[in-house]
């Protein structure tokens, strides 16, 4: 809607867009001028005007429109994103009253949203293609079958015979199997004491996160806390850092104990003399206190204090300070810790408390706010006691250097700040005659007027202003990462996974963590491109940055927009070969559509992670999507496929539950194509021998428990296997580099089971023709005990770690099936049974069956072993 009015006696209110863009800190919001000077709210209703608002569209950071009153002079006031408050966003501070113009699916937080869609893992997808393949096998067999025996008669009701009696090389019990697995493995992790309070939402995935190429990640409060720290303060010729704020306090007590003196009243000494540290000091925490755009917003209610006297009585208890920026809230409660206090602001003036408890007003004459363009932000203020005005900016040093007067210290301080990976500010000031102000205001005011290239116009008179500014002090503030956040980059990109940061925050601020979480390290070089508006200045960025090699990648939303609409195949081939991208500024709808660009171009699984409402579209359109709670909110985690408590749970979540889950799936998923394969090959076999009669080599009951309770025990046992212990995945992430190939299960593993198959089975039902004594029962007897065992055996000779439990499913399957030759007279013949002839025969065919394929698995493990072996 468009605001139109507020409670706030500033025309002002704060609002919170955390579930819009992701950032926690507090924006400030005007009304209409025309609307908010009115007596009363119920005016609105009596005054004719209208409001053009542009068309719905994507952009959250943006809005163009007029409002217009018709009567009472015809008044047209222009309206952009500060005369607006979005649906999804809570109002902080007093109350709004506005006109709503977009309803519905008109709204921003609407338009950025999307639809979420149910996830089918890739190995499912894998799964599926081979069962394509074993339907393939079955229909081939029984024609093929059916072929030797010759089409005659009715050859289709035989056909038909065939293709049931092969039909258990389909598995369809394989589905059964793997979401009894995908259930286990979610019970480990939500079972896993060292990722306390993970949540698995999403069953049908857990494998994903044993195949994750690419990790996209929001910045706020996902890597980092969003709370800004005041760490460092340098004048030049002294540091202060945490350990020395005391030092400032107490220069600053000295700088304003002589009341009535002129550091008390705040004019600064004109003498040429060497001023002492006590004043350099003093001047630079006021710069800081008086140079931003902060509220100390009062619980009293919005009415906040009427006068200094009720000021002074106040404590910090009674008040927070809010801002656009949280590195402006570090700075003002930085100032107010060592005695100088920011008690009241609003549009026009300002007021400290001094250490001493005296009250300082300021009138704010001019505020030039800080954007992505210029870096900078200043403030003009005219002292109420002396009448001096002071034009104080600060801004990155970047832009600051060529502001200030030369120095020989900036560049190289600098330098050092960020490499420990605090954000730097350069702040400076200037002493304006009251001639020197005027004069300013007048030609700012013309340039303000002018409607062609206005923007130009006002840039131009600012940057008279901006000429040889006093250089009085550079900050340091630090943005607290999460826990271990460091340690988790590096883990993930030794384990070969790239990661992209998509932040709906500033260039700098995306920059700077990157920087200082370590997402770029520190041999790499930074890549910023520029900003792009057309194609031909996006051919030619694209150009620039494919000269350069092993290089992070930093991108503004905007350009993003504007080089994916152009040249969309180009700039993913660059940008997916990068060890690291930077996207800042980015909407929602785009976190979704680089996610989906990424999987469209590169065809590499994904996996998103963020903790706003912001992030649900990217959540939602990865593969595996982890939802972080946290400041923001629930609304990331509930719409995730897993909810974790902090970012550095990913490690052991992605590492080890994630390898382990898809390496436990492979096994068992080859298992039981390998239990249904052997048998159909039996049953090929028997055909073939009696003439290719169509009749089954085994009764329905012994089918069903051969699938069911003699051999499923040990073959679902296979998800308690793990390769190598926990703490191992976890010192050696280069483990996962490895599955990333999906090499665990692919044709070439699936074609060497299917051989194994067609050799036991063969070796089984042949040794049984050949070993049987007179009667056709011995040989059910005898083939169907070898393949019990030859099953139990393979099972034993694949886990590579024993799990009591694993012990216990062998043992007792076994013991069923001995149950069973006993109890089914019907199928078995009880006295051959209890001979030594049936014991041995057994006993041969199995050996024949398992022995080579042992020793061919002992020299491979010899000659060639994994990489997982030599950790071992």
């Amino acid at each position: 809607m468009v605001f139109l009015r507020t409670s706030e006696k500033n025309g002002t209110c704060f609002i919170r867009t955390d579930q819009l863009d992701g950032e926690t800190d507090w924006k400030l919001r005007l009304a209409v001028e025309a609307t908010q000077k009115l007596e009363a709210v119920e005016d609105l209703l009596e005054i004719n005007a209208s409001v053009f608002a542009e068309k719905p569209q994507k952009d959250i950071h943006n809005f163009i429109g007029t409002f217009k009153q018709h009567d009472g002079g015809g008044r047209e006031d222009s309206l952009s994103i500060e005369n607006t408050i979005w649906a999804n966003t809570v109002v902080a501070s007093g109350t709004a009253l506005g006109v709503v113009v977009y309803t519905g699916r008109e709204t921003r937080s609407v338009i950025n949203n999307s639809k979420p869609r149910s996830k089918v893992g890739l190995l499912d997808m894998e799964i599926n293609q081979l069962t394509k393949v074993l339907f393939a096998a079955v229909i081939g067999l029984s024609v093929v079958m059916m072929s030797l025996k010759g089409f005659e008669g009715q050859w289709y009701r035989y056909l038909f015979r065939f293709i049931l009696l092969f039909s258990y090389i389909i598995p369809i019990s394989l589905r059964v199997n793997l979401d009894m697995g995908k259930a286990a493995y979610s019970w480990m992790i939500q079972r896993d004491k060292e990722i306390p309070g993970t949540v698995v939402r999403s069953t049908t995935i857990p494998e994903e996160l044993g195949r994750i190429v690419y990790l996209l990640t929001d910045k706020t409060g996902t890597l980092t806390q969003n709370e800004m720290v005041f760490k460092r303060l340098h004048l030049g010729t002294v540091s202060f850092s945490s350990d020395t704020f005391d030092e400032v306090a107490s220069h600053l007590r000295t700088a304003y104990v002589h009341s009535g003196m002129t550091v008390a009243t705040g004019a600064t000494p004109t003498s040429k003399m060497r001023r002492t540290i006590v004043t350099r000091v003093m001047e630079s925490v006021r710069a800081l206190a008086l140079c931003h755009n902060v509220t100390p917003v009062y619980e009293g209610g919005p009415e906040g204090i009427e006068n200094a006297a009720e000021a002074d009585q106040m404590t910090h208890a009674n008040f927070t300070f809010q801002a656009s920026s949280p590195d402006e809230v570090a700075l003002v409660s930085w100032t107010e810790s060592t005695g100088l206090t920011l008690i009241k602001r609003d549009l026009s003036s300002m007021q400290l408390r001094t250490p001493q408890g005296v009250v300082l007003s300021y009138t704010i004459l001019q505020v030039f706010p800080f954007t992505s363009e210029t870096k900078r932000m200043g403030i003009i203020v005219k002292e109420e006691n002396t009448g001096e005005i002071t034009f104080y900016m600060k801004g990155a040093d970047l832009v600051m250097s060529s502001i200030v007067q030369y120095n020989d210290w900036l560049d190289e301080e600098c330098g050092n700040m960020a490499r420990e990976g605090l954000r730097t500010l350069v702040v400076g000031k200037k002493t304006l005659t009251e001639e020197q102000y005027q004069d300013f205001e007048q030609r700012y005011g013309q340039a303000k007027l002018s409607i062609q290239d206005r923007a130009a116009k006002v840039a131009a008179v600012v940057e008279g202003l901006e000429r040889d500014l006093e250089l009085l002090c550079l900050t340091g503030v630090e943005d607290k990462l999460q826990y271990n956040v460091r340690p988790t980059l590096e883990q993930l990109r030794n384990a070969g996974i790239k990661i992209w940061m998509l932040t709906g925050d500033k260039l700098e601020t995306a920059t700077c963590i990157a920087k200082s979480s370590r997402l770029v390290s520190r041999t790499q070089t930074i890549h910023t491109l520029r900003p792009v508006t057309s194609r031909t200045e996006a051919h030619l960025e694209l150009n620039a940055f494919r000269r350069k090699n092993d290089c992070a990648l930093v991108i503004k939303g905007d350009s993003l927009e504007v080089c994916l609409k152009y040249y969309e195949h180009e700039f993913m081939e660059l940008a997916s070969q990068c060890p690291a991208v930077i996207c800042c500024r980015c909407s929602p709808t785009q976190k979704a559509e680089v996610v989906r660009l990424i999987k469209q171009h590169t065809g590499k699984t994904t996996c998103a992670i963020g903790d706003g409402g912001n992030d649900v579209s990217m959540i939602q359109a990865a593969d595996a999507g982890i939802g972080i709670v946290g400041k923001e909110g629930k609304q990331a985690s509930l719409a995730a496929d897993f909810s974790i408590l902090q970012f550095s749970y990913i490690a052991k979540l992605l590492l080890e539950h994630g390898r382990n889950s898809y390496k436990r799936s492979a096994s068992l998923s080859q298992f039981v194509i390998h239990r249904g394969l052997i048998i159909s090959t039996m049953q090929v076999v028997f055909s073939s021998v009696f003439f290719f009669a169509s009749v089954a080599l085994y009764p329905g009951v012994l089918m069903v428990g051969y699938a069911t309770v003699y051999t499923m025990f040990p073959v679902f046992s296979l998800v308690l296997d793990k390769d190598v212990p926990s703490k191992i995945v976890l010192t050696f992430p280069e483990l996962y580099k490895d599955l990333t190939k999906g090499r665990s299960l692919s044709f070439k593993t699936f074609f060497v089971w299917v051989f194994i198959s067609i050799y036991q089975g063969a070796v089984l039902m042949y040794g049984a023709l050949l070993l049987f004594e007179e009667e056709f029962i011995h040989i059910v007897a005898i083939s169907f005990s070898a393949l019990i065992l030859t099953e139990l055996l393979m099972v034993a000779m694949t886990v590579r770690t024993w799990h009591w439990l694993m012990v216990i499913a062998e043992i007792f399957s076994l013991a069923l099936y001995i149950a069973s030759l006993l109890l089914f007279r019907d199928f078995f013949d009880s006295a051959f049974i209890l001979t030594w002839g049936f014991v041995w025969r057994v006993m041969v065919i199995t050996l024949v069956s398992c022995l080579p394929l042992y020793i061919i698995k002992y020299l491979r493990t010899k000659l060639s072993p994994p990489s997982y072996s030599k950790l071992t």
